[in-house]
């Protein structure tokens, strides 16, 4: 297949490894902790959707398959190659398709890293999230610093791209406790970093006991400090945000990421997957089940777990497009936006914006400002009003 086109939204497929071998306490994703999982049942299921969602959506070239969770890492590399043959035949792939797949680092799971490589994986995503063991610890997180760093250096003799989280404004972290995290960070750094402050999820235990004032977090001001010396440290390291929470080398950019944010095309595939697909030139959303034993029933049943399907309005797409592109630093292209809504976007509704320097335009683009990125939420709400 010939090269994908890097301004493009792309085309891509996410499917969902629900399975951890811990619930880390500030997690709100589809997660599940299970014993005696059958590979080669999830293999067959997640293999079956596939062949679903094709008959709704059928055409390619996929530019980037992403394997999320949970935790991909725990799956049998004999189950990553079943998928990655089973998208090919059924969609194809570009020559340089982007092949990701989320770890722990553990060395049970590093020991496995060669059978994703020889799968076709060419890209790894490392959940480190911290560089010392006490706030890993506190984290939840199974693995300690030494085994995250022999992880990573085994990735990036394995893989051709190697990416890594970390989480910033931790209980007890300081601004200057941040700033030499991630300058020591920044020394360990391939092409890609994702830098999440860290999110009191409603329904996780973190939010419980920080509401019961049993977990301080760094209040606004040292977030926004933190946040500032984030950008400024990638930048000058020459890995610049290219979105909020992630930053990269120019041209060593998330495709898979990028696709989301620009509002392409991505299928969604496993327990609590999320879809949209253009059929018959109309945006479809779809949605499976949550439930990891209920998915599996599911498809073995009917052939896939879609609980929830339904066309998207235009102009709730012009709205999604703009909620995801303006995170991206590249912006919002307002003909994409009068593509995707069957409207012109009206200015008028972001002058006072672009009066404060919050927002800048320039000819087809309309992109949030340094100024307006540490109050995206904020900047974007007034514009969905």
């Amino acid at each position: 297949m010939s090269n994908s086109d890097a301004k493009a939204p792309g085309f891509g497929l996410y499917v969902h490894w629900p399975f951890c071998a811990a619930k880390c306490p500030y997690c709100d994703f589809n997660s599940h902790v299970r014993g005696g999982v059958d590979h080669a049942v999830w293999a067959r299921s997640l293999c079956r959707e596939m062949e679903h969602v094709a008959e709704l959506r059928g055409g390619g070239p996929l530019t980037s398959i992403f394997f999320g969770g949970g935790t991909p890492s725990l799956m049998d590399p004999r189950t990553v190659d079943m998928i990655i043959n089973t998208a090919d035949h059924l969609w194809g792939c570009t020559d340089d398709v982007e092949i990701t797949l989320e770890a722990n680092p553990t060395s049970v799971e590093a020991e496995k890293f060669k059978g994703f490589r020889s799968a076709g994986v060419n890209r790894l995503s490392i959940g480190i999230q911290a560089l010392n063991d006490a706030d890993l610890k506190r984290l939840g997180r199974l693995h300690s610093v030494a085994e995250a760093m022999a992880a990573y250096e085994l990735a990036r003799t394995t893989f051709d791209r190697v990416s890594f989280d970390l989480i910033y404004a931790r209980q007890g972290q300081t601004p200057d406790m941040w700033e030499r995290e991630l300058t020591q960070a920044l020394t360990l750094a391939a092409d890609h970093l994702s830098l999440y402050q860290l999110t009191l999820e409603p329904g996780t235990p973190f939010y419980a006991l920080h509401k019961k004032g049993a977990l301080i977090v760094p209040d606004e001001d040292a977030a926004a400090d933190m946040f500032e010396t984030t950008q400024t440290l990638c930048a000058q390291a020459g890995l610049p945000a290219y979105e909020v929470s992630n930053h990269a080398v120019p041209g060593a950019e998330s495709r898979h990421n990028l696709t989301y944010w620009r509002l392409g095309d991505y299928l969604g595939i496993g327990p609590g997957a999320h879809g949209r697909l253009t059929v018959d030139g109309a945006r479809l959303a779809t949605e499976t089940m949550l439930s990891p034993e209920g998915w599996i029933v599911a498809v073995q049943e009917r052939g896939h777990g879609i609980a929830q399907q339904a066309e998207v309005s235009p102009g709730s797409c012009g709205e999604e497009y703009l909620l995801m592109s303006l995170r991206l630093t590249e912006g919002m292209s307002l003909k994409r936006f009068e593509a995707l809504s069957g409207h012109c976007f009206d200015l008028a509704r972001a002058a006072q914006l672009l009066e404060s320097g919050m927002l800048a335009l320039d000819g087809d683009t309309l992109r949030v400002s340094a100024t307006g990125r540490p109050v995206l939420n904020a900047v974007i709400a007034e514009l969905l009003v």
